[in-house]
């Protein structure tokens, strides 16, 4: 049975807020640069009888009418590319939620359809009664010839309980989410269990493969699927969780030959020695309630994923209500990876401040912001710290409710420490030196900077635009290369220079977009610098990604036309931008001083000694 699948790699799409980009266009262009091999890009458009884009604030993205389907549909054909719709299907509202799903199949462009049935709150909880009147509704609707799968969670112990021969009349395909990480299980484990649980269904089963499992991993899943299962085609999930170092894997036909794109370095390797996890359910995690109040009635619990207790609560927005507190309890001194867990549910701040303890050559605690409604079901990098197990506080996180938010939710879920054994620059966890940010591979090796062409227009703890009421003294250095013509460096790349994490990533007012990556300690100083990468055109890392030196994070933007292309690029010994990342001391030259450095002289003191 022939399918709009067939020969053909997906990638599934939630929402505007999920992703980096702002933009339609410019989510093309990120894969068109990264998976070139994408031809598919499936379309989150309704839960239940609401449109998507009530759930989502990124208004040019957001699906909230048959306008915005035709949008997309015209800039993605624009791009030779396919729209195909999904939607979560309730049940609750029979002939509301069907008359939204069928608005949008009769969409000129829209390619099929494919139904989210999962047994779970939120989902399709109504029983198999309302199925034949809701799909026969549609069926009159979109007619017999228009294409509708249904995706669905594979374990046998699911399908009774979505009363999958009701739906078999009325759908073409079947879409088997094969979460091996969400589930924790091994890979092929996961794959021949989904595939034998349906494959008497007699449909066409089509694999959809988890884009932040491991890029070992996902290799492992997709070939099984192809070899073994006979996979006629393969999608993703999702857009905003697959970053440059999964994108390769990715961008692979379905006969396995690349198509093109901007293969970025290897994933960082290395090992680790003592691990240890604190969940809200271990005697290491202690919480409470600020002014004697009662923190069992403040904090909700749930069974999360992979069988601990997770803590929420609504945000508070301008004083604390609650505290927790993880102790690893350390017993060997020594490099740290932390990594704190978002659940998929009730993870919905911006804001969640999570402030470590006891790290070594620090007095006060390290605040780290985390996004957490970027995540689900993920471990989330802090950093990799150096902690003196002699030290009572060595690695404690500590975080509160305080979020300045209305109406969201923190998560309060396990912390993780893992040792990194063995510092060498060639295992990547600590950092070997520093590049420039800017220039080809051959210019950003030499020893010259700033490299070719490129020149500061502007310098480390200068006057500039003296005389307006922008003067200030500037925190770094405006990267241009107007040779051989103005504006050379329009669109060039913008590469990590050095390996670290992303710790912000997003539009500032006056700023345009901005990348901060707090670069790992320095294998020869341990010294940590934050990078504040600005008015950049976009943005190919998000929050949470681990990035080696000389990786592309951007290009060279204008700030959405603010100002004249060039790279506002400043380093931060302090932990400044992570809690500001818009942080500007205009004519406090103390501030100034306290918070930065020269980076061409960091930068010339601190090169790589081996490439």
């Amino acid at each position: 049975m022939a399918t709009p699948y067939d020969g053909k790699v997906a990638l599934w799409h939630w929402k505007g807020d999920s992703i980096a980009e702002e933009t339609i266009e410019a989510l093309v262009r990120t894969i068109k640069t990264w998976a070139p091999a994408v031809t598919q890009i499936w379309v989150k458009t309704s839960d239940g009888v609401n449109w998507q884009g009530e759930f989502d604030t990124d208004r040019d993205l957001a699906i909230d009418s048959v306008a915005s389907v035709d949008k997309w549909v015209r800039i993605l054909e624009a791009n030779g590319m396919e729209f195909h719709a999904w939607a979560v299907v309730k049940g609750q509202n029979v002939t509301a939620e069907a008359d939204r799903i069928i608005e949008v199949c009769n969409r000129p462009g829209v390619r099929s359809m494919v139904l989210d049935v999962e047994p779970f709150q939120g989902f399709w909880t109504v029983g198999k009664d309302p199925i034949r009147p809701f799909m026969t509704r549609i069926r009159r609707g979109v007619g017999g010839r228009f294409h509708i799968g249904m995706a669905v969670d594979p374990r046998p112990q699911h399908k009774p309980t979505i009363f999958a021969d009701e739906w078999k009349p009325f759908i073409n395909s079947v879409h088997l989410q094969l979460y091996w990480n969400t589930f924790q299980r091994e890979v092929k484990t996961v794959l021949n269990e989904g595939y034998n649980t349906w494959k008497s269904y007699g449909l066409p089963i089509f694999p959809v493969l988890p884009g932040s499992a491991p890029r070992d991993e996902m290799t492992t899943g997709r070939d099984f699927v192809i070899s073994q299962h006979k996979a006629a085609g393969i999608s993703w999930w999702r857009l905003g969780v697959i970053g440059p170092i999964e994108f390769p894997v990715i961008n692979k036909t379905m006969t396995g030959g690349g198509n093109g794109g901007t293969e970025p370095p290897p994933a960082e390797q290395g090992r680790y020695g003592v691990e240890v996890v604190v969940t809200p359910d271990k005697p290491q995690y202690k919480d409470g309630a600020f002014g004697g109040g009662d923190v069992n009635a403040l904090l909700k619990t749930f069974r999360g994923t992979w069988g601990w207790t997770t803590k929420y609560k609504t945000s508070a927005k301008t004083s604390s209500q609650v505290w927790a507190r993880w102790d690893p309890q350390l017993v060997a001194s020594g490099w740290y990876e932390v990594s704190v867990f978002v659940p998929a549910r009730h993870a919905t701040t911006e804001r969640a401040r999570f402030k470590l303890h006891g790290v070594l050559g620090t007095t006060a605690e390290l605040e780290v912001p985390v996004r957490q409604s970027l995540y689900q079901n993920t471990w989330v990098p802090l950093g990799i710290f150096q902690f003196d197990a002699n030290n009572a506080k060595a690695g404690i996180v500590f975080l509160n409710d305080l979020t300045g938010e209305d109406g969201k939710e923190i998560a309060f879920d396990a912390v993780r420490w893992r040792q990194i054994v063995g510092t060498t620059p060639t295992e990547k966890y600590l950092s070997d030196g520093y590049d420039c940010p800017i220039g080809t591979a051959s210019e950003r090796a030499a020893d010259k900077l700033w490299p070719g062409n490129w020149f500061d227009a502007t310098g480390f703890d200068r006057l500039y635009r003296i005389n307006t009421s922008g003067q200030a003294y500037h925190t770094g250095a405006d990267l241009n290369m107007n040779e051989p013509y103005w504006d050379a460096d329009a669109h060039s790349p913008v590469y990590a220079a050095a390996s670290g994490t992303v710790t912000f990533a997003d539009r500032l007012a006056g700023w345009g977009n901005v990348i901060v990556i707090r670069h790992d300690p320095l294998v020869t100083t341990g010294e940590t610098m934050y990078g504040r990468y600005a008015h950049i055109e976009n943005m190919i890392v998000r929050v949470g990604d681990r990035v080696v030196r000389g990786q592309q994070i951007s290009k060279v933007g204008n700030a959405e036309g603010l100002f004249a292309y060039h790279l506002h690029f400043d380093l931060s010994p302090t932990s400044i931008l992570a809690t500001q990342p818009w942080h500007w001391p205009k004519m406090d030259r103390s501030a100034l001083r306290a918070n930065y450095i020269d980076p061409l002289d960091f930068l010339l003191n601190h090169r790589p000694k081996e490439r």
